[in-house]
């Protein structure tokens, strides 16, 4: 195993952000890593760098044990933070030259470094232009280059597309997926589940500091597989109808996004003699089935929507 949590502790005076979470990660796979606002994401990702330290449990990555004071292990990882953490009065060069100097790369290796990552993250014509004058895509780009100069086994990148434009995510999803076939190992989080979906060979999906479900996509996807998913269009919604939909006995979730109503139906139940008196007087509009995926997954173990959510 590339990384094992063990039953891991954090807390913040009387809140638990980490309840005996663990976790495990393979080498040369892409794990996507999901939660609603307060999961214990964020948390998880500073424990597992060694920037905080938890109450208990153990983590360990590449065999070593993170304690936080681990040189080797140091120079192992790279992190992609949130926040961007360039230096926009410096050049693209000299910020990719500052961040593998601080991993003690020296020239003629470091210059080299610089050029090809700067190839990578697409910015080899930029270098030598200030990183203030780059645009967000461009400077998260140049941020994932700054991990990347030392060349590290494991990559973390928590919310690496935030606030940024389409393009410059696409190109940023284009990049994890060929890291993992030159064999790096990604840990990635985001709020957009399509981007995991995308990118993750494998899936975690966490909330109030748990591991509540994991597997890859298919696996995730099929555990769905026994129920029923109907989408009610209406033209005027009301919570309490959402209300009398789910005290009903054969209705096994509800969720109310704008004017639509999501049921969850166990497989093979017939229910539209139940719904449709509740439904009708709101105007209904449409009817459909759908197809579970990822988002559905996510919705049905957190009753939580992910976008809606704002880390």
């Amino acid at each position: 195993m590339l990384i094992q949590a063990d039953n891991v502790i954090k807390k913040y005076k009387n809140h638990v952000a980490l309840d005996y979470f663990s976790l495990t990660m393979k080498e040369g796979e892409v794990l996507g890593l999901l939660g609603p606002n307060g999961a214990g994401k964020s948390t998880f990702i500073k424990t597992l760098v060694g920037l905080l330290p938890m109450e208990e449990g153990e983590i360990t990555v590449f065999g070593m044990l993170q304690d936080g004071n681990n040189p080797e292990l140091k120079r192992q990882i790279g992190y992609v933070t949130q926040e961007i953490t360039i230096y926009e009065e410096m050049t693209a060069r000299e910020n990719l030259a500052f961040f593998g100097g601080l991993y003690g790369l020296k020239n003629p290796l470091l210059k080299a470094r610089v050029e090809e990552v700067s190839e990578i993250i697409g910015l080899k014509d930029q270098l030598d232009k200030k990183a203030g004058s780059f645009s967000g895509g461009m400077k998260r780009r140049l941020n994932i280059g700054c991990s990347l100069v030392h060349k590290p086994k494991l990559l973390i990148m928590d919310e690496p597309t935030v606030g940024i434009d389409p393009q410059s995510r696409n190109y940023i999803l284009s990049f994890v997926k060929r890291a993992q076939q030159e064999g790096m190992s990604i840990l990635y989080t985001s709020h957009y589940i399509e981007e995991v979906e995308a990118v993750a060979s494998r899936i975690v999906i966490m909330d109030q500091g748990h591991s509540i479900a994991e597997g890859t996509l298919r696996e995730l996807i099929s555990s769905l597989q026994g129920d029923a998913q109907i989408l009610i269009d209406v033209r005027i919604a009301k919570e309490e109808v959402k209300e009398a939909l789910a005290a009903l006995r054969d209705v096994k979730e509800v969720a109310l996004h704008n004017n639509t109503y999501q049921l969850i139906i166990p497989g093979g139940v017939v229910v539209f003699d139940q719904i449709l008196p509740l439904l009708s007087p709101l105007g209904i509009v449409a009817i459909n089935s759908k197809q579970p995926n990822l988002e559905d997954v996510f919705l049905t173990l957190t009753g939580k929507q992910l976008r809606d959510e704002v880390n």
